[in-house]
């Protein structure tokens, strides 16, 4: 058993506001996820609710199980508290009569103690001595200041700038006993998560406001990555894109996952260089992940094979890691596209038209023809829109003559339309000309595009059916298992209804 024990106990829930009243209610819903807890008194905005706040915490019957870490962490450490070391020692010291156990010391402040050692001070028991680098620059190096007295453990938080820098911090833990890691920033994120299973003695996650960069909320990390259940048998999987914080495809794989009891979780990376992710797949444990923009074409030379399809179309989403390590692409997107237009109608002989020539137009073009529908593409870029025509065996349509011709669908394959830009159209209503109106966008769920179609009595088919359906073949894919459809369905629409309910009540107050 490690320091703090362990399954949920590692999780340390981070609780930080403004005063003894928030921090109090944030405590009491950090506990009901997991009984290791840390007090943020830094965050408190003054002495006097440090002090209510302390002795709240003195009058509560918290049973033996709760583990309570007190921070006062100075602003040259990355806190908020203004004062001095003496200010900040004090402070540590009312936590331990308070009835805290732990507290967290930045380096700064030891450095700067009499014969750098933290014994004599009335401190809590045990100490985690904290280094905290923005920069990215923090190593081995900085252990060595654990060897100082009155050091219970040893916590190096630093921001990932590669993700080569976060391998580096978790071999660090793995190596180490007593030992925390925390890789900071967004490139950071899944090696946060993945920490735990990795050897550190914690892992960090916030009740309420985010206190570090890269943090995800106690509720993901509990519900949604199981961060307390993985082990170096659980399959990792993920999405690698740039940027790729505002994709839902966690939410969608996690929640199969979870449904079906696959040992396995699915990680947001954000990837600036392919060969940074590649040659960390091995060490993490990669066995699959979705490729978004702008990685779904330069993905191509790192495979070993590809699906015919893929490479005709020239892009790629899906990879699957071999067993010896090579990597086999895919495209499941046509899949998408296929399914949310089968369930409405009958594609063969249909004329569809395909508004775009990038990478989701190619997919969706290839689709169509492959599904035997006549495809006429339509596109800013005359040359790539021509060029993908000719790759179809289908027309191109300069943008003039939409207001003339008709089709049984047309196929909004460009980002305009996507939040925060969502009061924008790419095609206005005289250019409508159709029966279904689908829009590969699924943010927002309803687009002006789709608006715009349902006021002429057009039929729409939302970006969320491609979405859905191309993540239900990769995960169908990846586990040989069929997918729980419904309940990955329900999560993702859930969690797009509600993030759109603060922006309809937002109008509605303007209105």
């Amino acid at each position: 058993m490690g320091l703090f024990g362990t399954g949920k106990s590692r999780v340390c829930a981070v609780a930080a506001a403004g005063t003894a009243r928030e921090m109090a209610m944030q405590v009491r819903a950090g506990l009901r996820e997991t009984p290791t807890v840390e007090l943020r008194l830094d965050w408190l905005r003054s002495d006097a609710e440090r002090r209510r706040f302390l002795a709240w915490v003195k009058r509560q019957k918290f049973g033996r199980r709760v583990v309570r870490m007190a921070t006062c962490r100075r602003v040259p450490g990355g806190g908020r508290f203004k004062s001095g070391i003496k200010q900040e020692m004090y402070w540590l010291g009312q936590a331990r009569k308070a009835g805290c156990e732990w507290c967290d010391l930045e380096v700064e402040t030891l450095r700067e103690l009499p014969g750098k050692t933290a014994s004599g001070y009335g401190l809590p028991s045990r100490v985690l001595l904290s280094v905290h680098d923005f920069k990215g620059t923090a190593s081995a190096r900085e252990m060595n200041v654990a060897d100082h007295g009155g050091i219970t453990a040893m916590k190096i938080a630093a921001r990932a700038n590669a993700i080569a820098d976060s391998v580096r911090l978790l071999g660090l833990a793995r190596r180490s006993t007593n030992f925390v890691a925390v890789p900071m920033g967004e490139i950071g994120l899944p090696a946060r998560i993945l920490a735990l299973r990795e050897g550190s003695a914690l892992a960090y996650a916030p009740v309420g406001e985010s206190t570090a960069p890269g943090q995800v909320s106690l509720r993901e990390m509990m519900h949604l990555y199981r961060a307390h259940e993985l082990t170096r048998r659980t399959r990792v999987f993920g999405v690698i894109g740039d940027p790729v914080g505002h994709s839902l495809s966690p939410l969608l794989h996690n929640t199969g996952f979870i449904s079906r009891d696959v040992d396995a979780v699915y990680l947001p990376f954000l990837v600036h260089g392919l060969k940074d992710f590649l040659d960390a797949v091995e060490r993490l444990g990669i066995r699959g992940f979705s490729v978004t923009l702008p990685h779904k074409e330069t993905i191509l030379k790192y495979l070993k094979d590809c699906d015919p399809l893929a490479a005709a179309i020239g892009a790629v989403n899906t990879v699957v890691v071999r067993g010896d390590g090579s990597l086999y692409g895919l495209n499941t997107d046509y899949v998408g596209v296929l399914r949310a237009l089968q369930a409405k109608m009958r594609l063969r002989g249909s004329r569809v038209l395909v508004f775009g020539a990038g990478g989701a137009a190619r997919s969706a073009a290839f689709a169509l023809a492959r599904a035997g529908a006549q495809v006429v593409i339509c596109a800013r870029r005359e040359q790539g829109g021509k060029k993908l025509a000719r790759g179809v065996g289908g027309e191109f349509l300069g943008r003039r003559a939409l207001r003339s011709e008709k089709f049984e669908v047309i196929i909004n394959a460009t980002p305009m339309g996507m939040y925060p830009h969502s009061k924008i159209s790419p095609l206005s209503a005289r250019e409508l000309n159709c029966r279904i109106v689908m829009d590969l966008i699924y943010r927002p769920l309803d687009t002006e595009l789709l608006k715009i179609a349902r006021k002429k009595g057009i039929s729409t088919v939302s970006g969320v059916e491609m979405f859905l359906a191309q993540g239900f073949a990769q995960w169908e894919l990846w586990t040989g298992k069929k997918a729980p459809q419904a309940a990955m369905r329900r999560t993702v629409l859930q969690s797009l209804r509600a993030e759109e309910e603060p922006r309809r009540k937002s109008h509605g107050s303007r209105a």
